[in-house]
């Protein structure tokens, strides 16, 4: 694994949620955000039938979330496929898990969760593009056309303190999302 790799999945790959910007919502008499929880891991092991010379690599996140006022959990497992260009750019790709998987088989302690290659499809995200900073964090602000005139806008800085992610989701131009300001993660410390 080359060095930008390393260092994204360094800060990238862990347990991380957001319970410390949920305790100062309520504290301040409101929660604006879900709680949200990351489990993320690289999964290479996971993948079969993968051709010798395909380089970069692939990432599980599992995402949960609790929303406010609620109390059901929302599973939301995503692939991802990364490489660099070796200097200071990761490139992010997302790729779909095939439909003969539930939602709560995709996770990383699941063993029989294997993936074949020549199943996996890239996702209409694009490629994410981000940039290692001389602050040794990463920054990326993707903008997707998801259809149906939906537009997926991704704003994050990776750092060693965590993870500051904004997805924002307009449709035919107009915010959806219902909060304005980052899901604040931090790693887990148990």
């Amino acid at each position: 694994m080359d060095k930008i790799l390393e260092r994204f999945t360094e800060i990238l790959c862990g347990t991380l949620d957001n319970q410390e910007q949920i305790d100062r919502e309520r504290a301040a008499g409101k929660q604006i955000h879900p709680y949200a929880k990351h489990i993320t891991a690289v999964c290479d092991h996971k993948i079969i039938n993968r051709p010798s010379n395909h380089e970069g690599l692939y990432i599980l996140e599992e995402s949960y979330y609790i929303h406010p006022g609620q109390e059901e959990v929302e599973l939301k497992p995503l692939l991802f496929y990364m490489r660099s260009d070796g200097k200071s750019k990761a490139f992010l790709q997302s790729v779909n898990i095939p439909e003969k998987y539930s939602k709560e088989e995709a996770t990383n302690d699941n063993n029989d969760f294997i993936l074949d290659f020549n199943e996996l499809a890239i996702r209409p995200f694009g490629i994410a593009e981000y940039t290692l900073m001389v602050t040794n964090e990463f920054t990326v602000n993707h903008i997707a056309d998801i259809g149906n005139g939906y537009t997926f806008q991704l704003t994050e800085t990776l750092s060693d303190g965590g993870l500051d992610v904004m997805e924002l989701v307009r449709k035919d131009g107009i915010k959806i999302t219902p909060y304005d300001t980052p899901i604040e993660y931090r790693r887990n410390k148990i």
